[in-house]
């Protein structure tokens, strides 16, 4: 083999093994684990991390409705709505 062969098969080596960190890192394939062994389906998300997820998309909910629960406040407190509300009871 050449110099050449053998630095562009370490080279495209590293550029798949960096590759494969960036989208476990990304989308949390777990493909190093799966090169070397440790796990069966790269591309199934663990129980935990689906747990993790829906705890996540619980958390923002509850900030957004949090975040509406004080402007609805603000805008009820308002005395120009209070003065609405009575000149609509009229």
């Amino acid at each position: 083999m050449s110099g050449l062969t053998i630095t562009l098969l370490v080279l495209g080596s590293i550029t798949l093994y960096i590759a494969a960190a960036w989208l476990d890192t990304k989308h949390n394939w777990k493909l190093i684990d799966w090169f070397n062994g440790d796990t069966q389906n790269p591309f199934k998300t663990s129980k935990e991390q689906q747990f993790k997820t829906t705890i996540n998309h619980k958390d923002q909910e509850i900030k957004d409705l949090k975040e509406r629960i004080q402007v609805l406040e603000k805008i009820v407190t308002e005395p120009a709505y209070e003065l609405n509300k009575k000149i609509n009871s009229l």
